[in-house]
């Protein structure tokens, strides 16, 4: 039996307390890892092409307020 079948044996036999704090954990850890993800795509320019549609659109006007 692999790890990962062991370890998913184990979170169905988990209470449902302890199973809401474990998806919370799991929730949490998602989104670092995302903030982490967008910050470094942020660093190397892959995101530069947001702010140049928003500043396009700023400039016709047809920017949206949120």
């Amino acid at each position: 039996m692999s790890r990962l079948t062991e370890i998913q044996q184990q979170i169905l036999t988990l209470p449902e307390a302890e199973y809401k704090q474990l998806r919370q954990w799991f929730n949490e850890l998602d989104w670092e890892k995302w903030d982490r993800e967008i910050e470094a795509d942020s660093d190397a320019g892959k995101l530069d092409f947001l702010i140049a549609e928003a500043l396009e659109e700023k400039e016709k006007g047809t920017l949206k307020d949120l």
